[in-house]
């Protein structure tokens, strides 16, 4: 039993929120951080504008992404608990129906008529609400809204990525920074590509074609935004 179940969770389906909240917060933390300080870098020949513009963008930019996952997650949580509050009542106004819908589930999963039945009766009789929670609702651990979890890897990733290319403004020179923030931004792209593609078992050059590409488009508009409008920051 043990070893069935360490199966079960060798499988890639359970990283898949983790992964998507750090993957997600870590490439805008790269991006949007990295973005700014081109844009600003194309502008000024002054190194403290683009770091306190590059502080100020990775500040701004994990507390907007914390406080927009809480809040996303929130509104999915608040959901899932309407909808387990209905279905309780339901049970409870109408079991025999909630009996029936729950066979019907299990016919159209490939169970015969009386088999579903016989099914639904067991695991109602075992955890009713469980069971209609789980395959009526389709809410199960994996998939259940946890927002002060989703708000804090949000955090976190961001908070990584950002701290990347800000420490590059730190410490390059600035007559050739927009080309070096480009040349370690795409390097820790490639970075988180690899490993987001490792952890979930997706091919990694695929990853890293998708991360790069989108990732230059990004940072090339910023520049071009930065050296046409050439604003005086200093």
């Amino acid at each position: 039993m043990i070893e069935i179940t360490e199966k079960l969770d060798a499988y890639y389906i359970h990283r898949s929120n983790w992964i998507r909240a750090a993957v997600l917060g870590a490439n805008d933390g790269i991006l949007s951080t990295v973005s700014i300080a081109i844009g600003v870098a194309a502008a000024t020949d002054v190194r403290e504008p683009v770091i306190l513009a590059t502080l100020a963008g990775l500040v701004a930019g994990a507390l907007s992404m914390a406080a927009g996952e809480y809040v996303s997650v929130s509104s999915q949580r608040d959901i899932e608990k309407a909808d387990i509050e209905r279905n309780k009542k339901e049970l409870n106004d109408m079991p025999k129906i909630e009996l029936q819908r729950l066979a019907e589930i299990y016919q159209k999963r490939g169970l015969n008529k009386e088999t579903a039945l016989t099914v639904a009766k067991e695991l109602t009789k075992h955890d009713a609400l469980g069971t209609h929670i789980r395959d009526e609702l389709g809410i199960n651990e994996l998939s259940q809204a946890k927002p002060m979890q989703a708000a804090f890897a949000s955090l976190t990733a961001f908070t990584t990525g950002g701290l990347l290319p800000f420490l590059v403004t730190l410490f390059l020179p600035l007559k050739s920074l927009e080309y070096s923030l480009y040349g370690f931004a795409l390097f820790f792209l490639i970075i988180l590509g690899a490993l987001a593609a490792k952890t979930g078992g997706s091919s990694i050059g695929k990853a890293i074609i998708r991360i790069t590409f989108w990732g230059t488009l990004a940072m090339g508009l910023t520049a071009i935004v930065g050296y046409l409008f050439n604003a005086n920051v200093g």
